[in-house]
């Protein structure tokens, strides 16, 4: 069920799948095996491969982090989330996307949300937790930073991982950044000029080496993003205004 291209090259124990129709990336960070980790946008179909997951490596999940509101990544969350008895964050921007999807959506995605989302909204979790700006975080013995980084919705973040040792930090981007492209900004409350600033301070900030682990597609770099990625061609150009 792991994807192995969205292990990071680093001392942290990392490993993803793509879970649901939509294949969003959901990660587990661990110091090692046999340790606490977080989970990373459990979405539709994912409660069950990463509970797979967790007992190959005998991890045990100390928190869920969120980078955004849309279904395809928060689908299992509550589940999750309440099956361990841990915080599941989310930036408050995008806290009614829990209760009311189709709000996220354009309207011709949903009308076909009862197809897309069976049984209706996941709802919130009982330890729903907000990802502020800048927080730290200490779950899992990891060193873990929040940065708000709107644009493809009004609550996406990007959580920065420190992995000490002299190798590359990690950067879960959500929706931010891809391999190759950038999210999308036709969804309600999207925003092509936020996610250009976004991208300038949350990304394009950060050195070449730096690991990017997106919602969606493989693994990639800052670097490699930098010099090819066509989508940041108006962030160069508008210097992130």
């Amino acid at each position: 069920m792991r994807n192995p291209e969205a292990r990071s090259p680093t001392t942290v124990l990392i490993a993803a799948f793509p879970a649901g129709p939509l294949a969003a990336n959901c990660y587990v960070a661990a110091p090692e095996a046999g340790a606490e980790c977080v989970v990373v946008d459990p979405g539709q179909q994912a409660a069950e491969p990463l509970e797979a997951l967790l007992a190959e490596h005998r991890l045990t999940p100390a928190a869920v982090l969120l980078t955004h509101g849309h279904f395809d990544h928060v689908w299992s969350a509550a589940q999750v989330g309440d099956a361990h008895d841990v915080p599941v964050l989310l930036h408050p921007a995008d806290r009614k996307l829990l209760t009311d999807p189709a709000a996220g959506l354009d309207p011709a995605l949903a009308a076909q949300l009862s197809a897309l989302l069976p049984g209706g909204a996941p709802g919130e979790p009982r330890r729903l937790a907000e990802a502020a700006d800048g927080l730290r975080l200490d779950h899992a013995g990891l060193a873990v930073t929040v940065h708000h980084a709107p644009g493809h919705t009004p609550g996406s973040v990007a959580y920065a991982l420190e992995t000490g040792d002299g190798e590359p930090d990690v950067l879960f981007t959500g929706d931010l950044l891809f391999a190759g492209s950038i999210g999308r900004t036709d969804f309600p409350g999207g925003d092509h000029a936020e996610i250009l600033r976004s991208l300038e301070r949350t990304c394009l900030s950060r050195p070449d080496e730096t690991v990017v682990l997106p919602g969606h597609g493989p693994r990639t770099t800052i670097g490699r993003e930098r010099a090819a990625n066509p989508f940041l061609r108006d962030v160069r150009d508008s210097g992130g205004r």
